[in-house]
């Protein structure tokens, strides 16, 4: 009678092994499916890592940037300079870079990672008159706010920014994002040239200052 016993057990433990085996082929699969899953998002974030290169910009305003490579307020001289430093450069931005220093926010736009910057044209400001500039220069405060409206914490090229639809900016409110290449807006304002490529930011040059929601 031992050797029946025996046999039992021994079949017994083949059992418990081959269900083991089968546990072991099952939790596989699943391990694989995880690692599809987070591909497949990393795939999915919109723009990428939202860098450009100076042959990604368009729009009609570009043709105003100055075109020698030499010049620091060209595109190629604006790559290598953090983006505050860059628009200090660009003929299309003086009214611009007078507003980020009337706020003291240039060290600040200069020493961000990523980011997404909505950079209103000379004649943007221009629309405002000289008078309400020199109110808004005279009120740091008030004026950081608008200008911080115009940036976004995250770096988004124009593919990117047209798959989002919305970002938000650094106050926390949205900006809307409509249309695609040259007929591109934020919150209505035409982009006049875009992607265009510095150190730590994708720049938008907007026809438009954007004015915050009321809170």
């Amino acid at each position: 009678m031992r050797k029946p016993v025996l046999a039992l057990v021994a079949a017994a433990s083949l059992s418990l092994t081959a269900c083991g085996g089968g546990g072991d082929e099952a939790a596989a699969p699943a391990a694989t499916t995880t690692t599809t899953t987070t591909s497949s998002s990393a795939m999915a974030m919109p723009g990428g890592d939202g860098v450009t290169g100076t042959t990604d910009v368009f729009g009609p305003g570009c043709a105003s940037v100055p075109s020698d490579p030499s010049d620091e307020g060209s595109l190629q001289g604006m790559v290598d300079d953090p983006v505050a430093t860059a628009a200090s450069n660009n003929p299309l931005l003086t009214k611009l870079v007078a507003a980020v220093t009337a706020a003291n926010l240039g060290d600040t736009l200069n020493s961000q990672e990523a980011i997404t910057v909505f950079a209103p044209a000379d004649p943007a400001f221009a629309e405002l008159g000289d008078a309400k500039f020199q109110e808004l220069a005279n009120d740091p405060a008030t004026l950081g706010k608008i200008l911080q409206y115009h940036v976004v914490g995250q770096r988004y090229d124009a593919e990117g920014l047209e798959a989002a639809g919305t970002v938000k900016s650094l106050t926390g409110q949205e900006l809307t994002i409509a249309g695609s290449g040259d007929a591109m807006t934020v919150n209505g304002a035409p982009v006049l040239c875009g992607n265009v490529p510095t150190a730590n930011a994708t720049v938008f040059v907007i026809g438009k200052v954007l004015t915050p929601p009321a809170a």
